[in-house]
């Protein structure tokens, strides 16, 4: 089966605007936060001017807000903010109806069942802990699901029935009428000094929490060979307590360094060759350097509503060259055990990396190059890699993760452990000269290849007892990788067996 080369191709799904002025614009960050930019039209006073918004963010950080003329024209200045994020609940309304008498409707079971009963109590303690159910500042979850209370704390209601205290609600509250301090939605009042009087479109900017995006990649080869269709997609995650209608959105990819919270230190996709389709439109999704960052940003407004998941293919690209490589990491060596313990534990534990592991890793690379038919930043994600049988029918063959990759990079990822290669490892020699300072060790490693195709096997020893070391005998070439690695290369015909001899001499 042949593929046909695709040409890179960057897209997406999106929406529209009540007026294309007053479209709200999102930049998400791969963080869990966002910075949110919307309109705010104001009917100004010279002076001093009472402003109340409901329509922010439940995560919205208040110290973030910054309220301006986006002209430049009329100076403003808030003398004073104030943010609420309590909306009304079941549970603010008993908190704020402490202390008194208010009806609960029970419903009957039985012979009465469909009936219901009218019960008089009165709210000894609420059990409200304010801001359950919400996130912090940062967007992380660490409160209790509202109105889930536990046994003995003091998330748990009282309520006096007829001289008795039940310790739950006997039945659904029935409130007569809201409290003047409560809200509908969370809210920023102000205190703001204007310069002069008349309507202003203000810009409002703020930082929010709940707010997340991630990248992923389906990978798909053909029955035979190994180039690959591939296929991106953005998934953006809004749990910020507000909807975004038509909005602007822009995505940041790159490590963006944020103050993180003590609380939270503490703490259906399309898929196959139909969506490789070589369709060549204009890109919805475009991708540009920001700094020390990449901004990808989506060519049409799109909603985002509250507690939505959102899925954007924004890259395809075919016949990406790739090839397989097949490495032995024999030694099984307990890091726990020896970490943080001085080099000389390892050195002079007889025992140390003689347990052989059997299994050979298989690992995927390619070259995020325009040459090969890629050659855009690709933010972090998780690749998913899949092979077509000879049916038609697509197999996943397995997964991993990628950092962000900048152009013309390798990408390289362990897809799982190769079933017809097969590893064995075993010390032939161990000889401590305690007087002159050193010490001799031989390894044998034997790889056998029961494949139908010839393979090329990367054998990867590691040499950690001592940083002083020197190769005094090898059955086969190897490369030093590093100060205490190196790395053989073996070639193994179908069903064959491979064996690698070496002595290493250390010295301290």
């Amino acid at each position: 089966m042949t593929t046909k080369a695709l040409p890179l191709i960057i897209s997406a799904a999106v929406v529209l605007s009540h007026a294309a002025s007053a479209a709200p614009a999102l930049t998400i960050y791969n963080q869990k936060f966002a910075v949110v930019r919307d309109t705010v039209h104001l009917d100004l006073k010279s002076g001093v001017n009472d402003i109340s918004y409901n329509d922010a963010t439940m995560h919205l950080e208040p110290d973030s807000v910054v309220l301006r003329d986006p002209t430049g024209k009329r100076a403003l200045q808030i003398l004073e903010q104030n943010f609420r994020a309590d909306p009304i609940s079941e549970a603010l309304l008993l908190n704020l109806y402490e202390g008194k008498t208010i009806e609960f409707e029970k419903q009957l079971t039985g012979r009465d069942e469909g009936k219901t009963e009218i019960i008089r109590g009165k709210i000894i303690r609420s059990g409200y802990v304010p801001h359950q159910g919400a996130y912090n500042r940062y967007g992380q979850e660490y409160y209790m699901s509202q109105m889930s209370y536990s046994a003995t704390g003091t998330g748990q209601p009282i309520i006096e029935v007829d001289g008795k205290l039940m310790f739950r609600l006997p039945g659904a509250p029935l409130f007569p009428a809201l409290a003047d301090n409560t809200i509908l939605k969370p809210t920023l009042t102000w205190q703001l000094q204007a310069n002069a009087d008349g309507p202003l479109d203000a810009e409002l900017s703020y930082v929010t929490g709940g707010m997340s995006w991630q990248a992923d990649y389906n990978l798909v080869m053909p029955e035979n060979g190994n180039s690959l269709d591939l296929v991106g997609w953005v998934t953006m995650d809004n749990q910020s307590g507000k909807s975004f209608n038509n909005a602007k959105i822009k995505l940041m990819a790159g490590d963006v360094s944020k103050i993180r919270g003590d609380m939270e230190d503490r703490d259906s996709r399309r898929l196959g060759m139909n969506a490789i389709s070589g369709f060549a439109g204009a890109r919805p999704i475009t991708e540009k350097a920001f700094d020390e960052y990449h901004l990808y940003t989506l060519q049409r407004t799109t909603t985002l509503l509250d507690r939505e998941t959102k899925q954007v293919e924004f890259v395809t690209a075919g016949g990406i060259k790739s090839s397989p490589i097949y490495v032995y990491d024999g030694a099984k060596i307990d890091s726990e055990r020896y970490r943080g313990w001085p080099s000389s534990s390892i050195r002079d534990d007889r025992e140390y990396g003689t347990q052989s592991n059997p299994k050979v890793w298989v690992m995927r690379e390619f070259k995020n190059s325009k040459q090969n038919h890629l050659g855009m930043p690709l933010p972090k994600g998780r690749l998913r890699f899949y092979r077509r049988d000879s049916d038609g029918q697509m197999e996943f063959i397995g997964e991993n993760m990628i950092d962000h990759t900048p152009a013309d990079e390798m990408i390289r990822v362990a897809t799982g452990s190769a079933f017809d290669i097969v590893g064995e490892r075993k010390r032939t020699n161990h000889k401590l000269d305690t007087r002159g300072h050193g010490l001799d060790e031989s390894f044998e490693i034997k790889l056998r290849n029961h494949k139908k195709t010839p393979a090329e096997i990367r054998v990867v020893e590691h040499l950690y007892r001592w940083p002083t070391w020197e190769i005094t005998d090898n059955s086969s070439d190897y490369k030093k990788t590093d100060d205490q690695t190196i790395e053989f290369r073996v070639k193994a015909a179908p069903d064959e067996e491979k064996t690698v001899t070496y002595t290493v001499h250390y010295s301290w």
